[in-house]
């Protein structure tokens, strides 16, 4: 059975799990980003996950009123935690050194992974959207990825808006002229 839905699955399906799987990878690897790089991923991530539940489950207030309080809760938690010591700013240039880290893999490939089952299990069973309790559980996974991904880019905004405060971030400056 696993061959048939391999087979049955669209091309373009590989190739974003390609992508994501390099995109993950790279985050492994300690990285300078920009502020607006910060941003495009989680963003990016978000808007797969809203998906998910929006073509799993329509309209279903359920599951995007689960997707909302787990994003919420998953982002309340990560925002109590400051950033690693390693990860520094520049305010010159306005550009991050992060460490890398399997969080984003990790987060990208349950998302990946979610939408990929949940798609095959309502192209077999297609009932299932309309169950409030799988539109929870479901709606509450991609509402907990998508917090945590946006928290951890919410974190490091929140470093650069505030660069002469503490926040387990060390800011360097280029020295004046």
């Amino acid at each position: 059975m696993l061959l048939q839905i391999l087979a049955s699955t669209p091309r373009w399906v590989f190739g974003l799990f390609v992508l994501l799987l390099v995109l993950g990878l790279r985050q492994l690897r300690d990285y300078r980003a920009s502020l607006t790089r910060i941003a495009i991923l989680p963003v990016a991530m978000k808007t797969l996950a809203v998906y998910g539940v929006v073509s799993a489950f329509g309209g279903s207030s359920a599951a995007l009123v689960a997707w909302v309080a787990a994003a919420s809760v998953a982002a309340a938690v990560v925002l109590r935690r400051p950033l690693p010591e390693t990860t520094r700013f520049d305010a010159a240039t306005r550009i991050f050194e992060v460490t890398g880290s399997v969080v984003p893999l990790a987060l990208m490939m349950g998302i990946f992974f979610t939408k990929y089952v949940v798609a095959v299990q309502l192209a077999m069973h297609p009932h299932l959207a309309h169950q409030t309790d799988v539109a929870l559980v479901v709606g509450s996974l991609y509402g907990a990825f998508s917090g945590i991904f946006a928290a951890r880019g919410i974190r490091l905004w929140m470093r650069a808006l505030r660069p002469g405060t503490r926040g387990g971030a060390v800011v360097r400056s280029a020295a004046p002229a």
